[in-house]
């Protein structure tokens, strides 16, 4: 079926601006036309009790999102009309809509009805996240990422992102191992833990959303991080949650979980080799800058990649953090590499977390380690830095 293109508007304004509207996607290009936005989103929300439209913006590389009373949400939605998309894709209560511009012009629309098991009240849905938009949270505010009746700043939003992807990805490992019920406070130790946003969001949800008891240590060699992580803490009236600055072996902790978040180069393997040490149950480590390995790894076979600066740089990211998993795994961890948060919010999106729990010093994972440097031709600082206990296991000797 095809339509005009004043009859594509008319319908989309109907199904956005009208009652039981869901979500909207809009994306691709039309000939002829650029468009601003590489994609944008809309869905409705409930601010100060008022319903609004929310338009989330993608150009590509960040995320732009601004809130726009449903009165005159109208405007708003004619300008992302006027860019020119050749996909559209409309939910609503009780149909699904799609829309699609040809190269010549011609608009084809598609209409599904749908029964949804559970139909969400328009304009006052509030995303199945750990801490939601649209609610007043003073945590958020204080660390500058929501205003005080919960809007994201725009400039925000990946934090935010960021931040309730990683607290879903705590919940999962605290069931995973058994955390939730301890009989006593959680010891969480962030390492690297920068300007503490997670630090600060983990304790706040642990505490006060889940009712989970938890102590926080946060540890940073940046003494202007660390004071202004004190400085917020000290705002928010937070007990059980502290900062020092200095290297992460110096904490006096023995702490149930370990985060390393973003903890340059070799600190991310301190970070580990500190959980280890320690017998955390969980770790929870978002790699970054893999500097160590870059300039080591060596494999002949491998060469029509290496020569190449950027392709040599991701293999040695990919081989670091391959030596990291099957080094917890070695050392007693069930271990698995996930995507921690889509690439459009942060670059560095690949999580190693492990559960304390499995075969220490198992043979088949010892020969694949061992096999895994003869191929590198080199040896990874995690090694050096859990230190002659993991060196005996592996029957390596030296490691640099």
């Amino acid at each position: 079926m095809t339509f005009t293109s004043e009859s594509l508007r008319e319908l989309v304004r109907e199904t956005v601006l009208g009652s039981g509207f869901l979500r909207g996607t809009f994306g691709g290009a039309i000939r002829g036309i650029a468009a601003p936005w590489v994609r944008v989103a809309i869905r409705p929300l409930m601010l100060r009790g008022e319903p609004h439209l929310q338009f989330s913006q993608f150009d590509g590389r960040k995320d732009f999102a601004r809130n726009v009373p449903i009165a005159s949400a109208g405007l708003a939605l004619d300008e992302v009309l006027a860019s020119g998309y050749s996909g559209i894709h409309l939910e609503s209560e009780s149909e699904d809509i799609d829309l699609r511009t040809s190269k010549k012009g011609k608009v084809f629309v598609g209409r599904k009805p749908v029964r949804r098991e559970a139909a969400a009240e328009p304009h006052n849905r509030v995303k199945d996240v750990p801490l939601p938009e649209g609610r007043a949270d003073r945590v958020l505010e204080v660390m500058g990422i929501a205003a005080a009746d919960g809007r994201v700043k725009p400039t925000m939003r990946a934090k935010f992102t960021q931040i309730n992807e990683f607290l879903k990805h705590l919940v999962h490992m605290l069931d995973d191992a058994g955390l939730k019920s301890l009989g006593r406070p959680l010891e969480i130790l962030d390492c690297g833990c920068g300007s503490s946003y997670l630090t600060l969001a983990a304790h706040h949800y642990l505490n006060d959303v889940l009712a989970i008891p938890a102590m926080l240590i946060g540890v940073d060699v940046n003494e202007d991080l660390i004071r202004k992580s004190v400085q917020r803490a000290e705002r928010l009236g937070a007990a059980d949650l502290n900062f020092t600055c200095g290297p992460i072996g110096t904490v006096a902790a023995q702490p149930d979980i370990v985060f390393a978040l973003h903890a340059c180069d070799t600190a991310t393997d301190d970070a580990l080799a500190r959980a280890v040490a320690s017998e955390a149950k969980v770790i929870l480590a978002v790699p970054c800058c893999h500097h160590h390995l870059n300039d080591r790894i060596a494999a002949d076979v491998l060469r029509p990649i290496l020569r190449h600066g950027i392709l040599h740089q991701r293999a040695a990211d990919l081989a670091t953090d391959a030596f990291r998993a099957l080094a917890l795994r070695i050392a007693g961890y069930r271990t698995e590499v996930v995507e921690f948060t889509s690439p459009e919010h942060t670059a560095r999106n690949l999580m190693i977390r492990a559960v304390r729990g499995a075969p220490v010093g198992e043979a088949a994972f010892v020969r694949e380690y061992q096999d895994m440097k003869q191929f590198w031709n080199a040896t990874p600082h995690i090694e050096a830095a859990l230190g002659a206990p993991f060196q005996r296991i592996t029957g390596e000797h030296g490691s640099e």
